[in-house]
């Protein structure tokens, strides 16, 4: 049987090979579907494959459990200052306290009448030292120090600075004249004071102020003709001021010696000293 097939083949392939003119038209047709086979076994895993889009947000779940509370953080910078609160309620009324001893007045009063005449003999004698014997003069905010020492204008100022004042400025007319008295009771001729010439402006004229560089406003004690070259600029170094028993303020030469008056500020503590109380005497 298998030997006949062969040949049929055979035979077909010759026939084909042999027809100079004819094409062959011997085919092999598809037979018929077969039946469904089984299912193979399971293959491997593949590779895993590139990530997709991202799916759309889910749902939010539920709240979790409340934490445990942490540790204490570092303490912040200080807020601002609040308002201020409300006015408490008044508290209760205090114990009654206990009486007092009975006080024996006429004997207190003896004595405080004793304290207060000494107090006056005690000013008294304060008033004697700085009149007569210190030889100072004063109004109700300074004292007025006459120094009888010849010096030149800036040695006169660095002497009022060591004992604890300035050269004396007068700002009004009673200073003024209350230090003029002075110099007149002294039978002294001339004293400075502490009024300089200002360095010179564009204008080439000088103005004067006082040693405290406040400008000479409401008071100038200058004569007629002093007035007239007060404001002018001084000669060679005579830019700074005397002051005459009279009252009258003259210029003079800066390294020219006098004597000069001090003043120094009443200090307003009560028994104060030293700096701005009484002035210091030596050398005077």
């Amino acid at each position: 049987m298998m030997v006949l097939l062969v040949l049929c083949v055979f035979a077909a392939v010759f026939s084909c090979i042999s027809a100079s003119a004819e094409v062959c038209t011997n085919t092999f047709l598809p037979g018929a579907k077969g039946d469904q086979g089984e299912i193979g076994e399971e293959g491997d895993q593949g590779k895993l494959g590139k990530n997709g889009p991202p799916g759309l947000p889910g749902a939010s779940g539920e709240s979790g459990l409340k934490g445990e509370v942490g540790h204490t953080g570092k303490m912040g910078p200080i807020g601002d200052k609040g308002n201020k609160g409300g006015t408490g309620l008044e508290g209760p009324s205090g114990l009654k306290g206990k009486p007092g001893t009975t006080c024996d007045c006429g004997r207190y009063r003896k004595v405080v009448g004793q304290l207060d005449v000494n107090v006056g003999k005690l000013r008294n004698a304060v008033k004697f030292v700085k009149n007569v014997i210190l030889g100072l003069k004063e109004t109700e905010e300074r004292y007025y120090l006459l120094v009888k020492e010849p010096k030149s204008f800036r040695e006169a100022s660095m002497n009022c600075k060591l004992r604890g004042g300035t050269l004396a400025m007068p700002k009004t007319s009673n200073t003024n004249h209350l230090m003029a008295d002075y110099v007149s009771q002294a039978g002294l001729t001339r004293v400075y004071i502490g009024v300089l010439a200002q360095s010179k402006d564009t204008n080439e004229t000088s103005t004067y102020v006082y040693a405290d560089s406040s400008p000479l406003q409401g008071f100038a004690g200058w004569s007629q003709e002093e007035e007239l070259s007060s404001t002018v600029a001084p000669t060679t170094n005579s830019s700074c001021v005397e002051l005459l028993p009279t009252g009258a303020w003259s210029h003079v030469e800066c390294e020219a010696t006098m004597f000069f008056i001090c003043e120094f500020p009443k200090s307003r503590r009560r028994g104060g000293g030293g700096r701005g109380g009484t002035p210091a005497l030596a050398s005077s």
